[in-house]
This record gives C-alpha cells, structure tokens and sequence, in this order.
C-alpha cells in the first residue's frame, strides 16, 4: 500500500526561546488526531523541543535581525509522521561531529551538547542538512503504534 499524505501544516515563528514552547504545544496538538499512545506524543514533544531550541540557540548564535524557525509536518496513511525544522542561521560546518553526544558550540558551556543525541533516541530517524552560512534543517521521522 502506497504511504500518502493525510494532513499538514506549516508554521513561521520569531527565533525566541519563549517560542519553543509554543512550537512544542502545536505539534502536539497535530498528532493527537492519529490518537498516540502517552509515550509517543512525549517523544516527539521531546524531540520537536531540541529541535528548535538547537535552531534558536545555535541557529542563531550571534545573530541579530528577523530570525525565524520554519516548522512543517505531515502526516501519512501509516501512522507516520515527518517534521521538518528549519532556520536560516550559521548552519553547520561538521554534522557529524556535532551530532557526537556531549559535543557542543557553546562556548559558555551552558549547553550539554546532547541535543541530537535526544532527537535521535525519541525517533526513528532524523535527518540534518546544512550549509555553512545558509542555515540548517533537521527532518523527524516517527512511526506510530
């Protein structure tokens, strides 16, 4: 059987941390028609979370201007579900290596550095494009019970 699209939604918001939670709450929201199980809808809470938090934290980092986070998800006929985070910041320079558990940019060590490592523990697959200077986008990848 062929996997096709059943809904989706796209969504722009200001790079603020104070978005993160708005963000977070919306994907909720979009799920909650497939009915998850309480585990699977924080999982991808979770996952959206440092999702965007990583494009407004280091997306962003030393930026200034309009910074925006670009949000799209779909969901298809097999329970899936594919959630793309987009910023137009620094982007990466080394994927790999950033996406190595502990490793982290911030300089102040505020950060922990585990970001993708949560992403890719609470879904099936992610996936991150970047281009220094250009920005990056991180794509979830979640399958529903």
């Amino acid at each position: 059987m062929k996997k096709t699209t059943i809904n989706e939604f796209a969504m722009v918001l200001a790079a603020k941390s104070e978005n993160e939670s708005f963000a977070r709450q919306t994907v909720s929201a979009f799920v909650a028609q497939l009915d998850p199980t309480v585990p699977e809808l924080a999982d991808i809470r979770t996952a959206v979370s440092e999702a965007v938090t990583n494009s407004i934290i280091h997306g962003y980092r030393g930026m200034t201007g309009n910074n925006t986070v670009y949000i799209t998800a779909k969901l298809f006929s097999d329970r899936s579900l594919s959630i793309k985070i987009r910023d137009k910041g620094c982007g990466i320079e080394d994927i790999e290596r950033c996406r190595q558990p502990l490793y982290t940019t911030d300089p102040g060590g505020e950060r922990g550095g585990m970001g993708f490592a949560i992403m890719e523990s609470f879904c099936d697959r992610i996936r991150v494009h970047s281009t220094p200077g250009k920005g990056t986008t991180v794509t979830l990848h979640k399958k529903f019970s």
